[in-house]
């Protein structure tokens, strides 16, 4: 609720719901995960989740990852299930046109590598207006769709290339397995990471390696106020939002 960008943003209201509902009645839309909860250090998130039948953890106001936030959560939630679990899938609290399907093909791509410690969901840069946005996390990646490096800066430049070529965002959609969450959050945050205010860039610039999966649905994350606008024009015809609208009394 504190972001200093947008100040309480998750409550913040898209075609008539606030944006942390959109993201838990599209994350639940599906039977994709065992557990479902929206991790949080503030009361007013905590009361609303529990208002419209969702699960909510109460987390520490001191972290600045949202990577450490999860790991937290996992360990309470863990502790109210008297379970452990394999795979985390972190899902940020401003990715409100989130669809079932991209967490599909992330857990599949797990299942297929069983070499990788995590997978993280990215996007088309589709204009010039995101991809000079310092709000936008823009990665580079290998020929196998590693990440090579991850930057809020316009890369790779186009500044000595004068041709087109196709430009990629981070987004808030990470899935790690439990085990390489746990090592994440216990390692010290890195010069890099601290320089591009990218956390991935921590595994990065350890020599880890991090999965890219290209999704060809739209990705729109909220940063500022005037993000809004652009994903209520986009959610007035998403057939998940006619789906779950009714739910919330729309």
């Amino acid at each position: 609720m504190a972001a200093t960008r947008f100040p309480n943003k998750p409550l913040a209201k898209i075609n008539g719901v606030p944006m942390i509902g959109h993201i838990y009645a599209r994350t639940v839309a599906e039977p994709i995960f065992d557990e479902v909860y929206v991790a949080t250090c503030d009361k007013e998130i905590f009361d609303y989740v529990k208002s419209v039948g969702g699960k909510v953890v109460m987390t520490a106001d001191t972290h600045e990852r949202c990577t450490d936030r999860t790991a937290e959560a996992l360990l309470k939630i863990e502790e109210i299930h008297d379970a452990k679990f394999d795979v985390v899938g972190m899902v940020q609290g401003d990715e409100p046109l989130v669809v079932p399907q991209v967490f599909k093909e992330a857990i599949q791509a797990l299942r297929d590598d069983s070499s990788l410690p995590l997978v993280n969901i990215m996007g088309k840069i589709e204009n010039d207006e995101e991809f000079n946005s310092p709000n936008t996390v823009k990665v580079v990646i290998d020929r196998w769709r590693n990440a090579l490096y991850f930057s809020r800066e316009p890369i790779p430049s186009a500044k000595k290339y004068s041709q087109d070529y196709p430009k990629y965002k981070q987004t808030g959609m990470i899935f790690f397995r439990r085990d390489a969450l746990i090592e994440f959050n216990s390692m010290q945050p890195t010069m890099l990471e601290k320089i591009e205010s990218v956390d991935m860039m921590r595994i990065v610039e350890q020599g880890g390696k991090i999965k890219m999966i290209l999704t060809t649905h739209a990705c729109y994350g909220v940063d500022i106020p005037s993000d809004i606008q652009k994903v209520e024009k986009v959610m007035t015809n998403d057939a998940l939002f006619k789906a779950y609208r009714s739910k919330f009394g729309i």
